[in-house]
């Protein structure tokens, strides 16, 4: 038996720290809460101008860093995989300056290699995002590596755009 506390989904932070219930799919909840932040950023972020993007960005890490604190000590577990906070962050900051507007298909192809890029970096963990992972705990430390592998996946995304 695990000592393991389940998640509260009354309680808005861990609804929140859970991806809004996208982080408790039994399998691969780091994949499925990943595609939870695209209609989010699709309907509220796309389109909206740097400054005020990178605004939500440091804002949702901020309140990222207190969710999955709360969660994860309320949870009596680190990091737990369910907590999907840090993968919308992530994501969200693979998607800045995507390059939109090629028409629909090439749109979604843009987003779909997005998505693969932060799944390939979140889940490889190369270094210093494995470091990171290892050695910084609690709130801040389950997102520093989400943000980190958005960071790297962001970086593939802009130099494939600049050669394509």
């Amino acid at each position: 038996m695990s000592n393991i506390t389940p998640p509260n989904m009354k309680n808005p932070i861990h609804l929140l720290a859970f991806g809004l219930g996208s982080g408790l799919a039994r399998k691969a909840p780091g994949t499925f809460g990943t595609l939870a932040a695209l209609p989010f950023w699709w309907f509220l972020l796309q389109g909206v101008p740097t400054l005020p993007y990178i605004g939500v960005l440091v804002a949702g890490f901020a309140l990222g860093v207190v969710l999955c604190e709360i969660t994860s000590r309320d949870m009596g577990v680190h990091d737990h995989g369910g907590i999907v906070w840090d993968e919308w962050i992530g994501m969200w900051i693979t998607l800045l300056w995507l390059p939109l507007g090629g028409g629909l298909w090439a749109d979604i192809a843009w987003v779909a290699y997005a998505f693969v890029a932060f799944r390939f970096f979140d889940i490889l963990k190369p270094w210093p995002i494995k470091w990171l992972d290892a050695k910084v705990h609690g709130g801040f430390g389950i997102m520093i590596d989400d943000v980190l592998a958005g960071i790297f996946a962001l970086a593939v995304v802009q130099a494939t755009a600049a050669v394509i």
